[in-house]
Protein backbone atom coordinates (compact mmCIF):
# COMPACT_ATOMS: atom_id res chain seq x y z
CA UNK A 1 0.00 0.00 0.00
CA UNK A 2 2.93 2.19 0.94
CA UNK A 3 4.29 1.61 -2.45
CA UNK A 4 1.24 1.95 -4.47
CA UNK A 5 0.57 5.42 -2.90
CA UNK A 6 4.43 6.42 -3.36
CA UNK A 7 3.95 5.88 -7.28
CA UNK A 8 0.58 7.77 -7.57
CA UNK A 9 2.07 11.01 -5.84
CA UNK A 10 5.07 10.47 -8.41
CA UNK A 11 2.84 9.85 -11.39
CA UNK A 12 0.61 12.88 -9.98
CA UNK A 13 3.56 15.31 -9.37
CA UNK A 14 5.05 14.41 -13.00
CA UNK A 15 2.00 15.49 -15.09
CA UNK A 16 3.47 19.08 -13.46
CA UNK A 17 6.56 18.35 -14.43
CA UNK A 18 7.95 18.48 -10.82
CA UNK A 19 8.67 14.31 -10.42
CA UNK A 20 8.50 14.48 -6.44
CA UNK A 21 8.98 11.31 -4.85
CA UNK A 22 11.28 9.41 -3.17
CA UNK A 23 14.10 6.91 -3.97
CA UNK A 24 16.09 4.01 -1.96
CA UNK A 25 19.26 3.16 -3.70
CA UNK A 26 21.88 0.67 -2.38
CA UNK A 27 25.28 0.22 -3.47
CA UNK A 28 28.40 -2.00 -2.80
CA UNK A 29 31.14 0.27 -1.07
CA UNK A 30 33.34 0.48 -4.60
CA UNK A 31 30.24 2.03 -6.24
CA UNK A 32 29.03 4.26 -3.10
CA UNK A 33 32.67 5.52 -2.61
CA UNK A 34 34.11 6.19 -5.85
CA UNK A 35 31.08 5.69 -8.58
CA UNK A 36 27.91 6.68 -7.65
CA UNK A 37 28.26 10.00 -5.62
CA UNK A 38 28.37 12.12 -9.01
CA UNK A 39 25.90 10.45 -10.37
CA UNK A 40 23.15 11.02 -7.54
CA UNK A 41 24.60 14.81 -7.30
CA UNK A 42 23.67 15.86 -10.71
CA UNK A 43 20.69 13.58 -10.21
CA UNK A 44 19.54 15.71 -7.11
CA UNK A 45 20.33 19.22 -9.57
CA UNK A 46 18.10 17.87 -12.21
CA UNK A 47 15.34 16.29 -10.01
CA UNK A 48 15.47 18.58 -6.81
CA UNK A 49 12.07 17.12 -5.78
CA UNK A 50 12.90 13.50 -5.37
CA UNK A 51 13.89 12.70 -1.92
CA UNK A 52 16.84 10.08 -2.22
CA UNK A 53 18.22 7.71 0.24
CA UNK A 54 21.87 5.77 -0.65
CA UNK A 55 22.63 2.73 2.10
CA UNK A 56 26.09 1.00 0.96
CA UNK A 57 27.39 -2.21 2.01
CA UNK A 58 28.91 -5.35 0.05
CA UNK A 59 26.92 -7.03 -3.14
CA UNK A 60 25.79 -9.52 -1.32
CA UNK A 61 24.21 -7.19 1.95
CA UNK A 62 22.68 -4.46 -1.26
CA UNK A 63 20.93 -8.07 -2.78
CA UNK A 64 19.42 -9.10 0.34
CA UNK A 65 18.24 -5.74 0.90
CA UNK A 66 16.93 -5.49 -1.84
CA UNK A 67 14.44 -8.68 -2.12
CA UNK A 68 13.96 -7.88 1.50
CA UNK A 69 12.36 -4.64 0.03
CA UNK A 70 14.53 -2.33 2.01
CA UNK A 71 15.76 -0.80 -1.36
CA UNK A 72 14.21 0.16 -4.53
CA UNK A 73 17.48 -0.90 -6.47
CA UNK A 74 21.32 -1.87 -6.04
CA UNK A 75 24.30 -1.08 -7.54
CA UNK A 76 26.25 -3.91 -7.45
CA UNK A 77 29.63 -5.45 -8.89
CA UNK A 78 29.53 -9.26 -7.85
CA UNK A 79 29.11 -11.69 -10.63
CA UNK A 80 26.25 -13.86 -9.02
CA UNK A 81 22.69 -14.18 -10.51
CA UNK A 82 19.84 -14.60 -8.32
CA UNK A 83 16.82 -15.65 -10.01
CA UNK A 84 14.28 -13.03 -8.13
CA UNK A 85 16.78 -10.77 -9.40
CA UNK A 86 16.65 -8.68 -12.81
CA UNK A 87 20.59 -7.36 -13.43
CA UNK A 88 21.47 -4.28 -16.15
CA UNK A 89 24.81 -3.82 -16.99
CA UNK A 90 25.64 0.09 -16.85
CA UNK A 91 29.47 0.31 -16.71
CA UNK A 92 32.70 -1.36 -17.27
CA UNK A 93 35.86 -1.90 -14.58
CA UNK A 94 38.94 -3.51 -14.29
CA UNK A 95 40.32 -4.96 -11.00
CA UNK A 96 44.10 -3.60 -11.67
CA UNK A 97 47.41 -4.89 -9.71
CA UNK A 98 48.96 -1.80 -7.25
CA UNK A 99 52.02 -1.28 -5.36
CA UNK A 100 52.97 1.54 -3.05
CA UNK A 101 55.18 3.78 -4.92
CA UNK A 102 58.41 3.03 -2.38
CA UNK A 103 57.26 -0.92 -2.37
CA UNK A 104 60.05 -3.03 -3.68
CA UNK A 105 57.84 -4.19 -6.80
CA UNK A 106 57.07 -0.48 -7.75
CA UNK A 107 59.63 -0.67 -10.41
CA UNK A 108 58.09 -3.98 -12.01
CA UNK A 109 55.93 -2.91 -14.31
CA UNK A 110 55.14 -6.68 -15.17
CA UNK A 111 55.13 -9.84 -13.65
CA UNK A 112 54.63 -13.66 -14.28
CA UNK A 113 51.71 -15.65 -13.39
CA UNK A 114 54.38 -17.49 -11.22
CA UNK A 115 55.70 -14.13 -9.27
CA UNK A 116 51.72 -13.33 -8.68
CA UNK A 117 51.07 -16.30 -6.69
CA UNK A 118 54.47 -16.08 -4.70
CA UNK A 119 54.24 -11.94 -3.92
CA UNK A 120 52.43 -11.23 -0.51
CA UNK A 121 48.99 -9.78 -1.13
CA UNK A 122 45.94 -7.94 0.39
CA UNK A 123 42.69 -8.18 -0.98
CA UNK A 124 39.04 -7.02 -0.03
CA UNK A 125 37.04 -9.03 2.90
CA UNK A 126 34.88 -12.05 1.77
CA UNK A 127 31.50 -11.22 0.64
CA UNK A 128 33.03 -8.65 -1.37
CA UNK A 129 32.07 -8.33 -5.00
CA UNK A 130 35.64 -7.43 -5.51
CA UNK A 131 36.69 -10.56 -4.13
CA UNK A 132 33.93 -12.61 -5.64
CA UNK A 133 35.38 -11.26 -9.09
CA UNK A 134 38.79 -11.60 -8.59
CA UNK A 135 38.08 -15.81 -7.32
CA UNK A 136 35.95 -16.25 -10.81
CA UNK A 137 38.08 -14.94 -12.86
CA UNK A 138 41.81 -16.31 -11.81
CA UNK A 139 39.82 -19.93 -11.14
CA UNK A 140 39.13 -19.91 -15.27
CA UNK A 141 42.93 -19.04 -15.58
CA UNK A 142 43.97 -22.21 -13.53
CA UNK A 143 45.33 -20.12 -9.77
CA UNK A 144 43.46 -21.24 -6.88
CA UNK A 145 43.30 -18.22 -4.77
CA UNK A 146 43.45 -20.12 -1.50
CA UNK A 147 46.99 -20.65 -2.57
CA UNK A 148 48.01 -17.09 -3.51
CA UNK A 149 50.33 -15.14 -0.88
CA UNK A 150 47.63 -13.19 0.97
CA UNK A 151 48.69 -11.10 4.22
CA UNK A 152 45.58 -10.08 5.10
CA UNK A 153 41.52 -9.78 3.72
CA UNK A 154 40.56 -5.51 4.63
CA UNK A 155 36.64 -4.53 4.82
CA UNK A 156 37.58 -1.26 2.26
CA UNK A 157 39.29 -0.17 -0.66
CA UNK A 158 40.39 2.89 1.48
CA UNK A 159 41.46 0.51 4.23
CA UNK A 160 43.93 -1.17 1.34
CA UNK A 161 45.22 2.09 -0.29
CA UNK A 162 46.31 2.96 3.52
CA UNK A 163 47.60 -0.38 3.98
CA UNK A 164 49.82 -0.26 0.53
CA UNK A 165 52.46 2.81 2.54
CA UNK A 166 53.61 0.78 4.70
CA UNK A 167 53.59 -2.75 2.75
CA UNK A 168 56.35 -4.39 0.32
CA UNK A 169 53.47 -6.72 -1.72
CA UNK A 170 50.94 -5.73 -3.72
CA UNK A 171 47.09 -5.48 -3.79
CA UNK A 172 43.58 -6.20 -6.30
CA UNK A 173 41.42 -3.17 -6.42
CA UNK A 174 39.26 -1.36 -9.21
CA UNK A 175 40.65 1.22 -11.15
CA UNK A 176 38.16 3.19 -10.39
CA UNK A 177 39.07 3.73 -7.13
CA UNK A 178 42.84 4.32 -7.54
CA UNK A 179 42.81 6.97 -10.45
CA UNK A 180 43.33 9.88 -8.00
CA UNK A 181 46.61 7.91 -6.80
CA UNK A 182 47.94 6.60 -9.84
CA UNK A 183 47.80 10.38 -10.68
CA UNK A 184 49.39 11.80 -8.07
CA UNK A 185 52.19 8.31 -8.43
CA UNK A 186 50.90 7.71 -4.60
CA UNK A 187 50.03 3.91 -6.24
CA UNK A 188 51.79 1.64 -9.23
CA UNK A 189 49.85 -0.05 -11.16
CA UNK A 190 51.82 -3.50 -12.10
CA UNK A 191 50.63 -5.91 -15.00
CA UNK A 192 50.16 -9.70 -14.96
CA UNK A 193 51.40 -11.15 -17.91
CA UNK A 194 48.74 -12.97 -19.67
CA UNK A 195 46.01 -12.49 -16.52
CA UNK A 196 43.51 -9.61 -16.80
CA UNK A 197 40.31 -9.07 -14.66
CA UNK A 198 37.34 -6.86 -16.59
CA UNK A 199 33.81 -7.20 -14.89
CA UNK A 200 30.94 -4.78 -15.03
CA UNK A 201 28.72 -2.72 -12.37
CA UNK A 202 25.36 -3.95 -12.24
CA UNK A 203 22.13 -2.14 -11.42
CA UNK A 204 20.23 -5.31 -9.70
CA UNK A 205 16.28 -4.65 -9.73
CA UNK A 206 13.55 -7.49 -7.66
CA UNK A 207 11.83 -9.17 -10.81
CA UNK A 208 8.24 -7.56 -11.39
CA UNK A 209 7.31 -3.96 -10.96
CA UNK A 210 9.09 -1.09 -10.43
CA UNK A 211 8.84 2.43 -9.18
CA UNK A 212 8.68 5.57 -11.76
CA UNK A 213 11.20 6.96 -9.15
CA UNK A 214 13.47 4.08 -10.08
CA UNK A 215 13.25 3.99 -13.72
CA UNK A 216 14.15 7.72 -13.60
CA UNK A 217 17.28 7.26 -12.29
CA UNK A 218 18.16 4.45 -14.60
CA UNK A 219 17.87 6.34 -17.39
CA UNK A 220 19.80 9.19 -15.80
CA UNK A 221 22.54 6.14 -14.94
CA UNK A 222 22.49 4.85 -18.31
CA UNK A 223 22.94 7.80 -19.97
CA UNK A 224 25.63 9.34 -17.65
CA UNK A 225 28.93 10.34 -19.21
CA UNK A 226 31.05 8.77 -16.82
Amino acid sequence: MRQLYRELEFDIERLNDTFKGSLRIGASSTISQYVVPKVIAAFYKRYPEIELHLLNGNSFEMEQKLLENELDMALVENEASQTNIRYIDFLDDEIITVTGSNSMYAKRKLISSADFQQIPIVLREKGSGTLQVIQNALTKQGIIIDKLNILIHLGSTEAIKNFLCDFDGIALVSEKSIEKELRLKELVKINIKNISLNRKFRIALRQGHHTSAAKLFIDFLSQYNF
